[in-house]
């Protein structure tokens, strides 16, 4: 493929990207259900029919340029958190998530032609709000990371340390 073809390519792919609706505010209606989604996957969780949760905000990375969304700090009881959609083109991100006691709840990660390092700690639970597919990719991590990303032509992969 001649390099002006691939120029294009990659133009064409990162248009497509940056158009895609990612939601900066979701309505209660979509937070709730995506909320639902995630305690549905859980089964028994400790939150009740009406959970607190906390929102972490939108993330958009482009050619390593962008803001890596993290939740460090440790909490006596279980932590909901939203996770909203993550998109990143062309570059690494990670994104932390290492509350021992949190619950996250990943709303649609998007990678293309880059790479997405989830760090989440050992005890913390992870669950995603759709089903995730990967096109010439690589999706790692020792369960459903598959559930969990949209890869073309990069990887996602999770991490899980206990410290």
């Amino acid at each position: 493929m001649k390099s002006s073809k691939k120029t294009t390519l990659i133009v064409a792919l990162l248009a497509v990207c940056l158009a895609l609706p990612f939601p900066l505010v979701a309505s209660a209606k979509e937070v709730d259900s995506s909320i639902a989604a995630c305690l549905k996957a859980w089964g028994d969780h400790p939150f009740g029919e009406n959970p607190q949760f906390k929102t972490l905000a939108t993330s958009v990375k482009v050619f390593g340029i962008g803001g890596e969304p993290s939740d460090t700090a440790p909490t006596n009881s279980p932590s909901l958190v939203l996770i909203n959609p993550s998109l990143n083109v062309m570059g690494g991100s990670t994104i932390e998530l290492l509350n021992p006691n949190g619950w996250y709840c990943l709303q649609t990660t998007l990678s293309i032609l880059g790479r997405v390092s989830i760090r989440a700690h050992c005890k913390a639970h992870l669950a995603s709000t759709s089903a995730g597919s990967t096109v010439l990719g690589n999706n790692t991590e020792n369960r459903n990371i598959r559930d969990l990303a949209v890869t073309a032509v990069g990887s996602v992969s999770v991490e899980r340390p206990c410290n």
